[in-house]
């Protein structure tokens, strides 16, 4: 079997295995499984994920757009995913499991919130489309397109579960937020007020940003300036 053929399947694993997660199918396994469905559904993503990789960097180049014009791309973008990455971590959001009595506070879109009520999700989704971009290639746009697909959808789904679910709370929190980025800014649903999001935020992101772009060689095996 060809190392793009094992990249396929394993991209399509990985996708199943999340999208199975916030299924009705995840209640039938969390009955029967008890306490070792988190540990099988870990143990599941964890080897897709390295069954992908391991694909990704064996499989052959086969160019799509490739251009040398396309290659900083990531260099423009990767500031921007990074900061919505520690923002995210740093920042207590209503959308994650668990965290939903957030939205009963009087201010529930606070700092990067009223950005987009998913910065993880697109954290992940600017990281793999920039890369898209940047490569041009075959193995790239299946194996960076699954995470794509996967945040993107993600939020989407995430959404969706919520709205069905926690009624009016989510209702006022949705009216004020936007899943695309700034689209509830620009609406005139929110305002951008930078100070809020927290200044040591933004700064670990850039200092993550240039730590990463110091070390994508050693860590990825591709130089990130070209």
């Amino acid at each position: 079997m060809s190392p793009m053929t094992h990249l396929v399947l394993a991209a399509t694993a990985f996708l199943a295995t999340h999208y199975i997660a916030s299924t009705p199918l995840r209640g039938v396994l969390v009955s029967l499984l008890g306490n070792a469905y988190l540990a099988l559904y870990s143990l599941l993503a964890f080897i897709t994920l390295g069954w992908m990789v391991w694909a990704f960097y064996h499989a052959p180049f086969i160019n799509l757009w490739y251009a040398v014009a396309l290659r900083p791309v990531p260099l423009i973008v990767m500031p921007f995913a990074l900061v919505f990455f520690v923002c995210a971590l740093a920042t207590p959001n209503p959308t994650l499991v668990g965290k939903e009595r957030l939205l009963k506070s009087d201010a529930p879109a606070r700092g990067i919130l009223r950005v987009t009520r998913h910065p993880l999700m697109w954290a992940f989704a600017l990281w793999s489309g920039s890369h898209i971009v940047a490569r041009g290639d075959a193995a790239a746009l299946i194996f960076f397109g699954t995470f794509t697909v996967l945040a993107l959808a993600g939020s989407w789904r995430i959404d969706r579960r919520k709205a069905a679910t926690l009624g009016d709370d989510w209702r006022r929190f949705a009216a004020v937020t936007s899943n695309v980025p700034f689209a509830a800014i620009l609406a005139g649903r929110n305002e951008f007020r930078l100070a809020e999001i927290g200044w040591w935020k933004i700064l670990l992101g850039l200092v993550a940003y240039f730590a990463v772009l110091a070390l994508h060689h050693r860590l990825f095996g591709a130089h990130a300036v070209i």
